[in-house]
């Protein structure tokens, strides 16, 4: 039976309830996953009079926080502390149809790229190399990985590769590291299998006057896929309009079709 999953780093879940309920509205997709939702768990949303009464999620007040929310029912299957930062970054949980969602919200990892001067930087990779430990330790199956990985990996997910070598998202180390977390579960990247040319972002800055014309985008948010149901996916896009939404977030939807 076919699903649609939706990863979206919605920037404060209480502050845009309204832009998450017009995603389900509009696009209904069968489980929708939300990075920095910025929210203790009990002071989520309600989205059951939309359809989505099943919830799984880790939240902290005004920061990081992740929620699935499905149509389907959900196991809760995990919930991990990576690099024991405390932080509330991820959240599994198992459908019904034994497919396990992973959802991710990797440390965006401040503004200087160099560890030894950026406390943040240095986060950033530990949680990576502890995801990459984590898959390695036990190799995932039926299972989709989501979330806002905060790394543009390849040269035609940023709007310039030569400028934004130096820029935290697209060093070179950051890109390394997020292959060998993805080597290690044998992740395939479902976008870029369904889109494999040309530039793709999800994520576009506020500090643009004109994101749409400027189009200095980077593609931080990802859905993969073990290689057991990869061949299931299909119909991968990227709802670039919601960076057009009235007070938006900086990133936008992605969704992939599984049909299992």
């Amino acid at each position: 039976m076919p699903f649609t999953v939706a990863t979206w780093n919605i920037n404060s879940v209480r502050l845009r309830e309204g832009l998450v309920g017009h995603l389900m509205s509009t696009e209904a997709p069968d489980v929708l996953c939300l990075q920095e939702c910025k929210s203790p768990v009990d002071k989520i949303p309600s989205f059951e009079a939309l359809g989505y009464p099943h919830v799984v999620a880790r939240g902290q007040k005004g920061y990081n926080g992740v929620a699935i929310l499905s149509r389907l029912p959900l196991q809760e299957v995990a919930a991990h502390d990576h690099a024991a930062l405390g932080h509330a970054r991820h959240v599994a949980a198992r459908l019904p149809n034994g497919v396990t969602i992973h959802n991710y919200y990797v440390p965006a990892g401040g503004d200087v790229a160099d560890r030894e001067v950026n406390e943040k930087f240095g986060q950033k990779l530990d949680y990576l190399t502890a995801m990459r430990d984590d898959f390695h330790a036990g190799r995932p199956e039926r299972s989709i990985l989501v979330g806002d990985l905060n790394i543009a990996p390849r040269e035609d997910d940023v709007w310039s590769h030569k400028q934004l070598l130096k820029v935290v998202s697209h060093t070179p180390i950051e890109v390394e590291h997020l292959a060998q977390a993805q080597d290690a579960g044998g992740w395939v990247d479902i976008t870029r299998q369904d889109i494999p040319e040309g530039q793709l972002y999800s994520w576009w800055s506020y500090r643009a006057r004109d994101w749409d014309a400027a189009d200095k985008g980077r593609r931080l948010d990802h859905l993969w896929a073990t290689p057991d149901i990869a061949n299931a996916a299909h119909s991968s896009r990227i709802l670039r309009d919601a960076r057009g939404w009235e007070k938006p977030s900086d990133h936008v939807p992605v969704f992939a079709t599984f049909d299992l």
